[in-house]
């Protein structure tokens, strides 16, 4: 029982893995496997933590090791999904590089001052993971995102800046900081309150 959450982290590897491959070999039906391999990439992505709280396995190594996967999966599935529609890609790189930028930033600031990388888990960054999955969704079915692609793009940057301010806020490292409210109540030394499924 205690290996699951670890079984469920890496199999998102595999996942994002076997879209890339399956769109090189541009198989038939292709949107609907995608959509469904990302989609259950996704559960075990809000699974994993539910899990290794429920059973007290859920220590820093885990969250560390849980958002550094989640960067190879999303970024696995964007690399299939630019191999399906290249135009999307090219019509917004410039958003798409400062949106990246802003995430390369997270990292650069938490190894500057912790030698650690980002594992905040904020709700802010889940909410924009939802949105970065039905973005996802639009672009493999219709190669085009309008209105949903713009708040993605947005809600991204407000979200890498307050995962920024938490990391600049906090005194040592921490993972699981709900919002930027919580990080600067951490500082003060006081006690945040967590959900026990979303951030135990």
């Amino acid at each position: 029982m205690h290996r699951i959450p670890i079984i469920l982290i890496y199999s998102r590897l595999l996942i994002g893995l076997i879209i890339i491959l399956l769109s090189l070999m541009h198989v038939e039906k292709y949107k609907f496997i995608a959509i469904a391999l990302l989609t259950i990439g996704l559960l075990t992505d809000i699974f994993d933590g539910i899990i290794a709280r429920s059973i007290n396995v859920s220590t820093q190594n885990l969250r560390r090791l849980d958002s550094s996967i989640d960067q190879l999966f999303f970024i696995s599935v964007a690399t299939a999904t630019y191999l399906q529609c290249p135009e999307f890609f090219k019509l917004n790189s410039w958003k798409l590089i400062i949106l990246l930028g802003f995430e390369g930033l997270t990292y650069v600031v938490s190894f500057i001052k912790f030698k650690k990388e980002v594992a905040t888990h904020s709700i802010g960054a889940k909410i924009w993971t939802l949105l970065l999955f039905a973005t996802l969704v639009e672009i493999i079915i219709k190669c085009q995102s309008g209105i949903l692609f713009e708040l993605f793009f947005w809600v991204g940057i407000m979200t890498r800046l307050e995962i920024i301010a938490i990391i600049l806020t906090l005194k040592k490292w921490t993972n699981d900081v709900p919002s930027f409210y919580h990080s600067v109540r951490l500082r003060q030394g006081k006690e945040i309150k967590r959900h026990k499924l979303f951030n135990g």
